[in-house]
């Protein structure tokens, strides 16, 4: 079993990686690996897209820095079904829409756009960034173990809001709903990063690494 997490250049993939690893050795859920080459996204069993930046800057990069990454992609999560697992600006790829500095297409695998996160509360300041408590809003394989209440840390400034409620499966508060953690068919999001999330993040990275949707 191999699984990829996509570089796109998109950020620091070194704690990720490391997170993924550990947790594939105690699942037994086989190798990891960081690539950027399309061949390597057409032979993985799992495949991870991180993200960190702004959504056009990171939809650019995996489409046209990259001879056939995006394609190879399509590919593996669309006609072969993969289990597919994004972070951050990762998941928020696998919307409908980005509206971030300009309306950019994302993947349309959850329908829903990117918008700026605007708090209730004033005193609340963007990014959004450090530890919140999760809210379950619906069970989901990625989600066993994970109860609400759990901490996740968050770094973004931008969320996504879902078109069907039924693709939410948890959320967090900050001055109102924010959107956490999405999900579909063989795709799964997290707007938190799981590998600096402890340990309900470990929990989250090896369920995602042993699910068979």
């Amino acid at each position: 079993m191999l699984t990829v997490l996509i570089d796109y250049e998109s950020g620091n993939l070194h704690s990720a990686e490391k997170a993924f690893q550990r947790m594939a050795r105690e699942t037994g859920a086989g190798e990891v690996l960081v690539s950027s080459r399309p061949e390597d996204v057409a032979r993985a069993d799992r495949i991870v897209l991180p993200g960190d930046g702004a959504f056009p800057a990171c939809r650019a990069a995996l489409m046209h820095d990259r001879a056939g990454l995006h394609e190879a992609l399509l590919d593996a999560v669309e006609v072969r079904a993969r289990p597919f697992l994004g972070i951050c600006v990762g998941m928020q790829l696998m919307a409908t829409l980005g509206r971030e500095y300009e309306d950019t297409p994302g993947l349309g695998w959850i329908s829903g756009e990117v918008v700026r996160i605007q708090p209730g509360n004033a005193a609340m300041k963007v990014p959004h960034m450090g530890w919140n408590d999760l809210v379950i809003d619906r069970p989901h394989p990625v989600l066993d173990g994970l109860s609400t209440g759990d901490h996740a840390y968050f770094v973004h400034s931008y969320q996504m809001r879902v078109t069907d409620p039924a693709e939410l499966l948890a959320h967090c508060d900050y001055g109102g709903d924010v959107t956490a953690v999405v999900g579909t068919d063989n795709k799964v999001g997290a707007q938190f990063h799981p590998e600096k999330s402890q340990s309900a993040g470990l929990r989250l990275i090896a369920n995602f690494l042993t699910w068979t949707p």
